[in-house]
């Protein structure tokens, strides 16, 4: 059925009617007026707290004003980006809210991220100034400008005026500038107003809420844009945000003691945090508002996380349309969770590839216009147009509606049902990968002649990435070929899995058919140390648990867990399996400081003896592993 069949009666319901999500949200100011807004109502009410310190509402502004004003000595001001490569600590708040008053742009610059993606970054963003930390300085690229240290320099912005700066805005003005995977092998960077995020913010307050009593754990890297929401939108309210260190936010234990012991009453994580947290024993407390976004919620875990009585929100929403666009309050597990209705000034479209509307239950690609549109992608002006199209039901100049890319389709109450990706996106412990940026990456190296990319998911429903490759001369193993990968791609763009094929099956008109390409299989994969096979009752344990976590046959003991495609997630699977295996109770970190399997037999051993634990016995895995 097209457009033109449609009753007019239907295509004012999907065009109008469930579109009708016009809200009052502030039009003159930014996203830092909004805090400042709240320091005036209350100052003296704690705002941010992490790893031993705490300000309140009045000392975060005081501190965000005096760097600002050395900021703006530097040069910076409306339009200029400003570059941060911080650790999670209350410091990292300050920085933002600075950059913001001084009329810049923050660039979050993930200092996990390889030095080689930093560099293209910094390059593409003609960034001339980075706020980062001593500890950090090896971390961050030579660049062409300045480098402010938040610690070394602290005396510096300690002597300057406390007084809020006075800088020219307009609310269009760039907030902050995110990078993204790009189809290309080459990052985009999304470019977000204020506009966006001072309405997202404002709109959020009431669905899904949030008050004045509420402490929010912010447990995102600044490198994914829902750690916006963790940070701004508690401080426009009054609410308290726990800055929570990356190492405790990858770590399922001590994770859970901070919930606990800073008392948070809205967590918002990625399915995959989520899944770690469950599989460690958490049992979540019933109120607890739970946000879970990034990508696709499995109605396993919605089903599970109710169990536990919390409140439960599916949240939906691409960087391009600024964090979050749809909702959905969760209130019983169903065969296909819905990703909800837009939020207030957001408005969605279910289109057919000509831009008309498709009927109720018709599977289309969705677009998003309103107010939380970005204006595109930094000096990518084609790029930008293809994927900001102009609005086709606004006359407004100027409207723009984004094309998402995801397949979805309308519910008969109005609300919307996620099916897929309409190309080879795909998202990776919430982060967006480009499945052609990462080929790219693996056909630059040497005796890599062809590569394919997919995304499957392991045993425990984890989205993982399998790089298919036709080698050519003298070609690279898997450690050397991983290896490589690592000093361009961040870690979760990094296949796991490496499977050597003699050719790609192809379609009839001679396009690599992906459906064709076979399954990895469990065969050890080729690595530079040899196969050594385990010799004590804990070694052959270990072994069981690698092979049984990884989907690997014949795990070595001198194989290293990395290079046989673990990663952060698998890693803490395998301590919760020693756990129940020896009962010996593992650091998260264990597995990094012990990647082969007779050095953590070692380290089980060692910690068996301190602990004054029975001798230990080779075990049925059958019994321990679900």
């Amino acid at each position: 059925m097209t457009d033109a069949e449609l009753p007019e009666a239907d295509r004012r319901r999907v065009l109008v009617e469930w579109n009708d999500t016009a809200a009052p949200f502030p039009r003159t100011i930014g996203v830092h007026h909004m805090v400042e807004a709240q320091a005036d109502r209350t100052p003296g009410a704690v705002a941010v707290l992490g790893s031993g310190r705490s300000l309140t509402y009045a000392e975060l502004d005081a501190a965000a004003n005096r760097w600002a004003h050395h900021l703006a000595s530097l040069g910076v001001g409306p339009g200029v980006v400003v570059g941060l490569c911080l650790s999670r600590t209350v410091d990292m708040v300050v920085a933002l809210l600075a950059v913001l008053k001084a009329g810049g742009a923050y660039l979050p610059l993930d200092p996990e991220y390889p030095a080689e993606r930093l560099r293209f970054m910094l390059e593409d963003s003609a960034t001339t100034a980075v706020i980062c930390e001593e500890a950090l300085l090896d971390r961050l690229p030579a660049i062409g400008g300045h480098v402010v240290c938040i610690d070394r320099d602290r005396p510096v912005a300690d002597a300057l005026p406390a007084d809020r700066p006075h800088v020219p805005f307009d609310q269009e003005q760039v907030a902050y500038l995110i990078y993204t995977s790009g189809s290309t092998g080459r990052p985009k960077g999304v470019q977000v107003p204020h506009r966006g995020m001072v309405n997202l913010l404002t709109v959020m307050l009431d669905r899904p809420g949030l008050r004045t009593s509420d402490v929010v754990a912010a447990v995102t890297t600044l490198s994914f844009d829902i750690a916006g929401v963790e940070v701004w939108l508690p401080l426009t309210v009054g609410a308290r945000v726990v800055v929570v260190p990356a190492e405790v936010a990858a770590a399922p234990g001590p994770l859970m003691d901070l919930l606990d012991g800073a008392g948070a009453t809205v967590f918002q994580a990625t399915p995959a945090t989520f899944r770690m947290l469950l599989e460690a024993g958490w049992q979540g407390r019933p109120g607890l508002k739970v946000l879970c976004g990034g990508e696709a919620m499995p109605v396993s875990l919605a089903a599970a996380l109710l169990e536990r009585d919390v409140e439960l929100w599916n949240m939906y929403g691409p960087t391009e349309t600024t964090v979050w666009s749809l909702t959905a309050r969760v209130t019983r597990p169903r065969q296909a969770l819905s990703i909800g209705r837009p939020l207030g000034n957001n408005t969605v479209y279910v289109l057919d590839p000509s831009l008309r509307p498709v009927p109720v239950g018709v599977p289309g690609e969705l677009h998003i216009g309103g107010a939380g549109v970005a204006h595109g992608y930094l000096g990518r002006p084609g790029l930008t147009a293809e994927r900001f199209v102009p609005h086709p039901f606004d006359d407004t100049p100027g409207a723009r509606v984004y094309k998402t890319g995801d397949l979805v389709r309308w519910s008969d109450d109005g609300s919307v049902e996620f099916l897929g990706r309409l190309d080879h996106q795909v998202k990776v412990r919430g982060f967006r990968v480009e499945l052609g940026e990462v080929e790219a990456a693996l056909e630059s190296q040497p005796g890599v002649r062809a590569a394919v990319v997919a995304a499957g998911a392991d045993a425990q429903g984890t989205t993982r990435l399998v790089a298919y490759v036709v080698p050519g001369a003298d070609p690279p193993t898997t450690t050397e070929l991983r290896h490589r990968l690592q000093l361009t791609l961040p870690a979760y763009m990094v296949p796991s899995l490496f499977v050597t094929l003699d050719a790609f099956p192809l379609t009839p008109n001679g396009k690599v058919d992906r459906k064709a390409l076979p399954p990895p299989t469990a065969t050890r994969p080729e690595l530079l140390s040899a196969f050594v096979p385990p010799r004590t009752p804990a070694e052959r344990t270990l072994a069981a648990v690698w092979g049984e976590v990884l989907g690997v046959d014949g795990v070595g003991i001198e194989d290293d867990f990395f290079e046989l495609g673990g990663q952060s997630l698998l890693a803490l699977r395998v301590v919760a399996e020693v756990r129940r295996s020896f009962d010996v109770d593992l650091r998260p970190g264990a597995v990094y400081e012990a990647p082969t399997v007779a050095e953590l037999a070692a380290r089980v051993l060692a910690e068996a003896d301190r602990a004054e634990a029975p001798a230990l016995v080779a075990l049925d895995r059958s019994t321990f592993i679900r």
